[in-house]
């Protein structure tokens, strides 16, 4: 029996713990871990655990055909590997929270793809989302400021992940219908495990910057940075995905998409108290516009999609 409460609960965690995600993954970025490299990391470590864990527990869940192979790879590759990767290109030169505002438009992009390719019908308050996204952007780049205060690399990337996500979004509707979804969510790890294992081999990492002391920002605190590379694996990608997958038992994917738009809101705040990543208040305001936009985009769609995966991220 569905328990809202539980899944208003899991959604909410989940999104925390991307939040927190962002800042370990800025100092990990910070302490001299390439963006390509800590996604193989998170993506790899990530594949493991989950298929650890379902061998163990529902290994049922596992089996898979030749002929689901290019469809979990191009999810895996583009919806996990790339929006991974591109988000540690945009968190690199963007503040935490901004960045995220800008991938999280992906509701937006998502509502006009099925308008505009599918032929859905969609109600008119996408016009709406687009319009307070689009406006609220605008606010949070400050574009009067000598054509924008953001680096332009970073938004530049933050909006491809955005592309990346809604794809991720829209191939999880079609995976979802004959996979459930933790194995799904499983082989997408699989998948994008190994396109980084080609795209960045694995004897070209040394290994033993892993055992380095960096500082945490917290006082003189100086943690190993494989301590960083476990949170961003357990914390940062397993635990919340499971918990956003759990909150699908309990809530429509609408309404945990809507509450799951806390992230951005937390990922600020936890990036202000322990980085002093500070926003200017056209960014604040800007950052509120822009989520205003996408709830409205997530209820834009006039028939309910199938039950999909939640990876507001960080994805994180």
């Amino acid at each position: 029996m569905p328990r809202p409460a539980l899944g208003y609960a899991a959604t909410v965690a989940a999104a925390g713990l991307f939040a927190l995600n962002g800042t370990v993954s800025t100092l990990a970025l910070q302490a001299g871990i390439p963006a390509t490299r800590l996604t193989a990391l998170r993506c790899t470590g990530a594949a493991l655990a989950l298929l650890a864990v379902l061998a163990l527990t529902a290994p049922q869940r596992l089996r898979v055909t030749w002929r689901e192979l290019p469809f979990l790879a191009a999810f895996g590759v583009v919806g996990v590997a790339l929006t991974q990767f591109l988000y540690y290109v945009a968190i690199g030169r963007l503040p935490v929270g901004i960045a995220l505002v800008f991938e999280m438009t992906a509701p937006v992009l998502i509502a006009l793809y099925v308008w505009l390719v599918r032929g859905e019908r969609v109600r008119t308050r996408l016009w709406a989302a687009l319009g307070l996204s689009l406006s609220g952007l605008v606010f949070v780049a400050q574009v009067w400021q000598g054509g924008g205060s953001l680096d332009p690399l970073g938004v530049a990337a933050a909006l491809t992940a955005a592309v990346c996500l809604a794809t991720y979004y829209l191939l999880g509707e079609r995976g979802t219908v004959t996979r459930d979804p933790v194995g799904l969510t499983c082989w997408s790890f699989v998948a994008a495990a190994l396109f980084w294992a080609v795209a960045a081999p694995w004897w070209q990492f040394d290994a033993g910057v892993l055992g380095e002391r960096v500082p945490v920002s917290l006082g003189s605190l100086q943690l190993p940075l494989w301590a960083l590379v476990g949170w961003i694996v357990v914390l940062g990608a397993v635990l919340p995905f499971w918990l956003s997958i759990a909150a699908l038992r309990h809530l429509p994917p609408t309404t945990a998409g809507l509450v799951a738009t806390v992230e951005p809101v937390l990922a600020s705040l936890v990036a202000w108290l322990w980085v002093e990543q500070v926003l200017s208040g056209w960014q604040v305001l800007g950052g509120l516009v822009v989520l205003m936009g996408i709830g409205l985009a997530q209820t834009a769609r006039a028939a309910p999609a199938p039950t999909r995966l939640n990876e507001t991220v960080a994805p994180a």
